[in-house]
């Protein structure tokens, strides 16, 4: 048997994390060669300890705290490190955050650092698109990543399927209550659908095949899928529920205005309608294919209709 190695995954009791450490701990080609060291803020949770049970180390860390990030990270040999943004919606301190994580990597000399990253929007659209800064914080940890030269990839998290069940996707009052999908953007608009359950069979990848994908990315996705094609399997799954469904594309301001209506503050408001924008007038990742990370995968990934069945956030009635 090969000697065991140590992966750090941050996030560790979150969406993305929680699926790495899922995959280490259970796949068959992983669980013999990798120990998890599960990086949360309360080892006391009931998910640690759900974690400590499977047989993952359970430590705790602080991101604001570089010396409880190397503390988690020495004697690693591969990283998963993810922020959340949306915890303060503080673009400088997830890059504060982000750049202490490479730090910390960088001292500690691991193998793989594996970073949860996004396009720079505001790069990509030359400044059209400004204030999209839970993308452009994230690319700026990356840019930060590849300056230090440690041996990284990647990871590019999609369009999550599960903002969209009674999110995006829900019955629309105007309409006769009938199930409507509507975003600011036209049906034709080209999603790339992630399923965040998924995330650890993208990171398998990234080990299995290191030398292969150190310095590029791995772009979790699916498949790209329209407005259109997203009501249609939604009709499939529910035919009942979806016999009136339909897309319906918002006026910028109308999306804007339900935002701000919820007592969304302006400038996270503009930021999402932004981020919506971004799907049709530049694509998601600035248009890059989706056939070289597939190729990478084995294991299969959740398309939107199986994301459908197993969703718990529709009403009862559909479930």
């Amino acid at each position: 048997m090969a000697s065991n190695k140590i992966i750090t995954v941050f996030g560790a009791t979150g969406a993305q994390g929680g699926a790495v450490a899922d995959v280490f701990l259970h796949d068959p080609k992983l669980k013999s060669d990798w120990t998890v060291r599960a990086v949360t803020r309360n080892t006391s949770s009931e998910s640690a300890k759900k974690l400590q049970s499977q047989g993952a180390e359970v430590v705790a860390a602080d991101m604001n705290d570089k010396a409880t990030l190397l503390k988690a990270i020495e004697g690693a040999s591969a990283v998963y490190a993810v922020t959340n943004y949306w915890e303060k919606a503080d673009h400088e301190l997830e890059i504060r955050q982000g750049k202490a994580l490479v730090d910390a990597a960088k001292e500690a000399g691991v193998h793989h650092f594996i970073w949860s990253s996004l396009v720079n929007v505001t790069k990509l659209t030359k400044g059209k698109l400004p204030h999209v800064y839970h993308f452009d914080s994230k690319a700026a940890v990356e840019e930060y990543a590849r300056s230090v030269g440690i041996p990284a990839t990647f990871f590019m998290p999609g369009f999550y399927m599960s903002n969209i069940p009674g999110g995006s996707l829900r019955p629309d009052p105007s309409n006769g209550d009938a199930w409507t999908f509507s975003l600011p953007v036209p049906a034709s608009a080209r999603i790339p659908l992630f399923d965040p359950a998924d995330t650890g069979k993208y990171v398998k990848a990234a080990v299995l095949h290191r030398d292969e994908v150190l310095g590029k990315r791995i772009l979790g996705a699916t498949a790209y899928v329209t407005g259109a094609e997203i009501v249609e399997g939604f009709k499939k799954v529910f035919p009942e529920a979806g016999e009136r469904a339909s897309y319906r594309q918002l006026p910028e301001a109308e999306y804007k205005g339900a935002l701000l209506a919820k007592g969304m503050p302006n400038l996270i408001a503009q930021e999402l309608l932004e981020n919506m924008l971004l799907l049709d007038q530049f694509g998601y990742y600035g248009g890059a294919s989706l056939d070289e990370t597939h190729a990478l995968v084995e294991d299969e990934l959740t398309t939107w209709e199986e994301h459908v069945r197993k969703s718990t956030k529709w009403p009862a009635e559909l479930r």
